[in-house]
């Protein structure tokens, strides 16, 4: 037997054995049973509201602080696994890979978010690459220049989002509605000197049209791993815990920029109070 097709033999088995080990990891289920209920969750819409019927209306803005206990589901797995992913990871791949989702522009102030200017996937890349100027310096300490680096945003920087929400009283049905409007990933902002110069969204989500993302993505239950939730369930339950940073007024400022640390939680405390009241005066007879 010549030595070429000993080769040759040796070859053939062992791509047969690679083909073949291959697909058995391929087939193996990992778990009792095949999961498919959020697979196939299908999106329960909203009720219909009549101009009519909207006896009170009031838009706020709230932030999610991922640090919170409560708002852990979020933020884990910092790395995706084999059943879920964090809810950073589920935005990024739904606007990158999938292409089910659309990013809209914080303008160029960064206050912007009236979804008006749509991203395109290579400005989104753009957004999440940024590119770090880093200063060059000499043996004697003096600045030569500087170089550029791509420093990719990874999905445990992001630790806040921002909520846009209409809060709604339908007077046919006695009941309040709150309807996300919108949805922000948000970054913190350092100087050259590492000081922290505060939070910043990224970009803007039309959150109507990330319920069909979120309705798929698994969450995990801290209390039942058979009851597994999606994030779509998560933000229609209200389970987050959030605090005010803007409700609508007549000079259309944010509580930043009037109150700070204490007194803008007080503020924060003392709106949502205000809502509390105003449901409890309106259906109290």
């Amino acid at each position: 037997m010549s030595n070429l097709f000993k080769y040759t033999l040796l070859a053939i088995i062992f791509i047969t054995l690679s083909i073949e080990g291959n697909a058995q990891v391929q087939n193996v289920l990992d778990g009792a049973y095949v999961k498919e209920t959020n697979l196939t969750k299908r999106v329960i819409p909203y009720p219909y509201l009549r101009e009519a019927d909207v006896m009170y209306f009031r838009r706020i803005w709230q932030e999610m602080d991922l640090k919170q206990k409560i708002n852990h589901p979020y933020y884990y797995p910092v790395d995706p696994i084999e059943d879920r992913s964090n809810l950073f990871d589920v935005i990024r791949d739904g606007l990158l890979i999938e292409g089910s989702l659309v990013a809209y522009s914080t303008g160029p102030v960064g206050d912007e978010d009236e979804f008006t200017i749509p991203l395109s996937p290579d400005s989104i890349r753009k957004i999440l690459n940024p590119i770090e100027r880093i200063d060059e310096w000499d043996e004697f300490g003096e600045k030569i220049g500087f170089k550029e680096i791509i420093t990719p945003i990874e999905s445990d920087k992001i630790t806040r989002y921002r909520l846009k929400e209409d809060w709604i009283w339908d007077r046919q049905r006695s009941e309040r509605y709150i309807r996300i409007i919108g949805i922000a990933p948000m970054i913190e902002d350092y100087d050259r000197d590492g000081d922290s110069m505060g939070y910043a969204p990224l970009f803007w989500l039309y959150y109507p049209e990330c319920r069909y993302v979120f309705a798929n993505a698994d969450v995990f239950n801290l209390f039942n791993d058979a009851q597994r939730r999606t994030y779509e369930d998560l933000f229609q339950k209200r389970y987050f815990s959030s605090y005010i940073v803007k409700h609508s007024n007549v000079y259309d400022r944010s509580i930043g920029e009037f109150a700070r640390g204490m007194d803008a939680l007080a503020e924060s405390e003392r709106i949502k109070e205000e809502l509390f009241n105003l449901e409890h005066d309106l259906w109290h007879y």
